[in-house]
């Protein structure tokens, strides 16, 4: 959910500008000899201890049991560490990170299953998402120092053999991305990502991986790369007029068979969209998370990798409704939580391999410690980006949180809106917008969010705003705010006047996620709860008088939303008049250091509130 644009080098991108490749692309990921470090266990029994069977028998010297891994959704987390806390992380269910600790249960799979028996894959959104990610995007990017990528520089050390492009991996900007596929060894795939106006993809559509079989003729298994449609949304000042993004499921179409064709006995899709069916945006594009559907519409698939819905799905089976084969699916829970572990067996019949049977776990990765050769890999780049998040920017007169922003006007969300509102004036001082009444959007990203009383440091800014989100300005009417302010109040439950005061149980209707529930400084208004969806907001207003419905208003807006991400009316269509691709985290980080002091006396004003029956909930 986020984009920055910067000024790079110019890398030659290592695009396919081919429809169909000559022949396979094969490479052995080169073998990684390094200690494989476990809590007090064999190698079995570690795997045992996570759930994952012992490695199949095959049933006669014509059967082989092949191994696919897989992560995704890794968002930058290389070592187990949570730069917003500056400890180790830490959650409720015990819960670790990083691909460090990938790196151990990668190295007990191939010790269990046989390296020449194992390949590694990924499904994308891998460089964004902790301040690590950020740090060498924009603050040194590696663009310009020309230092490898810590992402790539670990993925090539654990030997990935293909990586699929996520959606996040276009919020950096096409060059940025191009260069960090330059650093990568594995084939970087994504067949529906194609050059605009064509069908013709921007991307390797897909590899074909070679197994060596004694005394048969070698397994080829070959790996189809999709990306999401929603990129062309969420990223549109990066991608627009240069990449389209076709649909998953008619892309799969067009090359399952040309994988076939080339020779492939098994194929694996590894998909960067989730298996609800569903869409986060409208039905103007393809289905964002259509993995299921895949599966279910394409014939010719063994098996998909999926992700970005950040879910752990061990195991899910669909029957082909064409083939009626059956698919295995498995999504990895993100950040390197998971890995999942495809067991696929072929037989050799009739002079051909085939697929007899197939099955998924995922492994919990905090059955292992982390590779202590891929922690030393990064530490230079992690250390500098430890030392850079806990500068402090400024000094807090108070203790602030977004405990409760999800359901009442909180200073530390107002000091998101109060930054966004003075950039935004300073850019238009003296054009023909200046007159207009600025007004800011903000969600509450993060729950646990705070600025301590005292230094406030960049770890703290970042914890709260955990995007890499660009700020721009556009021009919205009275009406068309009203609709915006009903629409994001769909977050809410309906609630009775009577009913007892417990807000917590009543966010996030429709399953709708925290920032998708944006709120409005500038103007103030109450939100009625025990009203239908469509008629909550009661009293809209600007300086005490009821706002017009054809009165004009300046909105300080992230890019995200602006490009259409949750599906909010009028903004994607609303005439842009700022856009200097400002990062809003740094923006915050700017504003903090330039006044020294952060006092809720000044930019805090209590301009929404819940009520029910026109009472105040609070």
């Amino acid at each position: 959910m986020s984009e920055l644009s910067h000024h790079h080098t110019d890398p030659t991108p290592r695009w396919c500008s081919c429809a169909v490749p000559d022949e396979d692309v094969s490479q052995t990921a080169p073998g990684v000899s390094r200690r494989n470090v476990l809590i007090g266990m064999s190698a079995a029994g570690a795997l045992a201890a996570a759930g994952w069977p012992a490695a199949a028998v095959a049933a006669d010297d014509k059967s082989v049991t092949i191994t696919v891994m897989g992560t995704s959704d890794l968002h930058s987390n290389a070592v187990n560490w949570d730069y917003y806390t500056d400890a180790p992380f830490k959650d409720s269910a015990g819960n670790v990170v990083g691909l460090a600790r990938v790196s151990s249960v990668v190295n007990q799979v191939r010790a269990d299953r046989g390296r020449d028996r194992t390949l590694l894959f990924d499904a994308g959104d891998t460089i964004q998402g902790t301040p690590l990610g950020f740090y060498y995007a924009s603050v040194d990017p590696v663009t310009e120092s020309g230092a490898m990528h810590p992402i790539a520089a670990q993925m090539n050390a654990i030997g990935y053999d293909a990586v699929a492009l996520g959606n996040h991996e276009f919020n950096y900007g096409l060059d940025f991305l191009a260069n960090w596929i330059s650093q990568m060894d594995a084939d970087v795939l994504a067949a529906n990502a194609v050059h605009a106006g064509t069908k013709v993809p921007a991307y390797l559509p897909y590899t074909i991986k070679t197994m060596k079989v004694k005394g048969r003729p070698p397994i080829r298994v070959g790996v189809l790369g999709l990306t999401n449609p929603g990129v062309v949304i969420w990223d549109k000042a990066n991608v627009s007029g240069k990449i389209e993004v076709l649909d998953l499921i008619e892309s799969a179409a067009r090359w399952v068979p040309v994988i076939r064709n080339a020779g492939a006995d098994v194929v694996i899709v590894s998909a960067h969209a989730g298996d609800s069916g569903l869409s986060s945006y409208g039905t103007d594009l393809p289905v964002e998370n259509a993995s299921a559907l895949l599966a279910e519409r394409v014939p010719g698939i063994d098996a998909i990798l999926f992700g970005h819905a950040h879910r752990d799905v061990p195991q899910r089976f669909i029957v082909n409704s064409v083939s009626g084969e059956e698919v295995v699916l498995s999504e990895p829970k993100c950040w390197g939580q998971r890995l999942s572990v495809f067991d696929l067996t072929l037989a050799f019949e009739r002079g051909a391999w085939k697929v007899t049977s197939k099955s998924a776990i995922t492994v919990n990765t905090n059955t292992v410690v982390d590779d202590p050769a891929l922690v030393a890999l990064v530490k230079p780049q992690h250390d500098a980006v430890v030392a850079y998040v806990n500068q402090t920017v400024a000094i807090s007169t108070e203790a602030m949180s977004a405990a409760e922003a999800c359901w009442k006007d909180t200073a530390i969300l107002d000091y998101v809106n109060a930054v966004q509102t003075a950039t935004v004036a300073d850019a238009v001082a003296g054009s023909a917008h200046a007159a207009l009444p600025i007004l800011s959007i903000a969600a509450p990203f993060n729950r646990a969010a705070t600025f301590p009383a005292g230094a406030v440091t960049i770890k703290d800014v970042a914890g709260l705003y955990i995007y890499d989100n660009t700020l721009l300005a556009s021009v919205l009417t009275g009406a068309q705010i009203k609709d915006y302010l009903e629409y994001s109040a769909r977050y809410f439950q309906h609630v009775a006047p009577d009913a007892p005061v417990a807000p917590a149980t009543w966010t996030n209707a429709h399953n709708l996620p925290d920032y998708n529930y944006d709120q409005f400084s500038g103007v103030t208004y109450d939100i009625d709860l025990s009203q239908p969806e469509g008629s909550r907001i009661v009293g809209l207003a600007y300086a005490g008088t009821p706002v017009a419905a054809n009165q004009e208003f300046l909105v300080a807006v992230n890019n995200y939303r602006q490009s259409g991400g949750g599906g909010f009316p009028h903004i994607a269509a609303a005439p842009v008049v700022y856009n200097a691709q400002i990062a809003i985290r740094e923006a915050i980080v700017s504003y903090a250091s330039a006044s020294g002091t952060i006092d809720s006396a000044t930019f805090h004003v209590v301009n929404w509130r819940l009520v029910r029956g026109g009472v105040p909930v609070f």
